[in-house]
């Protein structure tokens, strides 16, 4: 019997020795060798007059000079580690990673250097997708972070990419300065290339499958829980706006005025559109970048219903011009333009903090009507209620 049990047990440990070493090949099947590019020009694509192939500080480097961005010859990227050296000089040097096949979707990832910097600088650190050749930093404000950079120096960056996230390095191996649940471009693989102003690069290194346990689904983001958003919108097509034309002009004294010749009419073709996982509605994803320079509009629509009337207040961002009406009457008015004296905190991006309105709800049905011109980068608005005492939102927008 003792024998029997003994038999057993070495079968037992064969079986489970088997099944681990199986696990492990398998495992080690996903995680490809290292990969060195050669900071040599064969290895890269790039216009002759904005680079130049250097020794810097003892290393095989290439300068960029004028921004122009150098591609990795041959190199498809997923899953895994992508680890380089930055030499700071001027403008946001970074990298762009699961690159489209048409080169107009993927991952950026800069630093940014205004000539001094410091650890507690939330801006020197940025996260944006990047969407038909447009990057969506000022769509993107959560993605920023500081850290501390070597200037005069190498700085090293690594980024840890697996699925829907990614842990960036930066000098600091030990702690990330920015966790990024949830990666925005929408593409799973793809090229990488460099971007900067006037920079240095140097030692880049791919290592395939090496994700250090990150997990591929999608992080915590805490809008995902908060019922206060508003999500479902329905929106126009994006139609040309010609510079210093308004929807509705509003001076002082007017107070709320109809604008009923303005507004859409039974002509108008909608569609569904709804607010991503952080609460934005984002026009860009649907409608691409403005071309030559130009200015769009595109209106967007939804309903509340109320128990009864009451006031509430709106947290709005938008970017970049909004015209917003309630059950037809003139409600807000503003710019929130980048570099200019109307931009928005903070510093003309799309946030939750832009503005707050207050929003006269009668009983019954409510429908919110915003008008959006956009011209620079990202496009789009983002609204949340203060309360939903007494307020349905439908999943549907009718």
């Amino acid at each position: 019997m003792k024998r029997t049990i003994k038999k057993a047990s070495l079968l037992l440990a064969s079986l489970s020795l088997f099944t681990l070493t199986a696990i492990s090949q398998k495992s080690r099947s996903k995680v490809s060798a290292e990969i060195r590019i050669p900071m040599q020009p064969q290895y890269w694509e790039y216009d002759t007059a904005g680079a130049e192939f250097i020794t810097n500080r003892g290393v095989e480097a290439v300068h960029i000079k004028n921004g122009a961005p150098l591609f990795v010859k041959g190199q498809q990227f997923s899953n895994g580690t992508i680890e380089y050296d930055v030499a700071l000089g001027e403008g946001f040097p970074g990298i762009c990673f699961r690159l489209s096949d048409d080169r107009k979707t993927g991952e950026n990832f800069y630093l940014r250097y205004f000539g001094a910097t410091s650890p507690e600088s939330r801006t020197t650190l940025q996260y944006a997708a990047m969407l038909d050749s447009m990057s969506l930093w000022d769509l993107t404000d959560e993605y920023q972070a500081g850290a501390k950079l070597n200037i005069p120096g190498w700085n090293h960056v690594k980024l840890v990419v697996s699925g829907k996230q990614m842990k960036a390095y930066v000098n600091d191996m030990e702690h990330p300065a920015m966790i990024v649940p949830e990666l925005e471009a929408g593409t799973t693989e793809g090229g990488i290339f460099f971007f900067g102003g006037r920079v240095t690069m140097a030692n880049l290194v791919i290592r395939p499958g090496v994700v250090e346990n990150l997990d591929p689904a999608p992080g915590y983001i805490s809008t995902y829980n908060d019922p206060r958003y508003l999500r479902n919108w329905l929106v126009s097509p994006a139609t040309d706006f010609a510079y210093g034309k308004e929807v509705v002009p509003v001076l002082p004294y007017m107070g709320p005025t109809t604008a009923k010749d303005e507004l859409p009419d039974s002509t108008t073709r909608w569609s569904p559109i709804k607010a991503e996982n952080r609460g934005i509605v984002n026009l860009t994803r649907r409608y691409g970048r403005v071309v030559n320079n130009g200015r769009r509009l595109a209106w967007l629509k939804t309903t509340i219903y109320s128990d009864r009337p009451q006031e509430r207040l709106l947290h709005l961002g938008f970017s970049d011009e909004i015209w917003m009406f309630i059950n037809g009457q003139t409600l807000y008015v503003d710019k929130n333009q980048f570099g200019s004296p109307n931009q928005k905190f903070p510093r003309g991006r799309c946030t939750i903090e832009n503005a707050t309105v207050k929003l006269p709800l009668k009983q019954g049905k409510n429908e919110i009507l915003i008008a959006l011109a956009n011209y620079f980068y990202g496009w789009g608005i983002i609204a949340r209620l203060d309360d939903t005492d007494g307020i349905h939102l439908t999943a549907s927008v009718q």
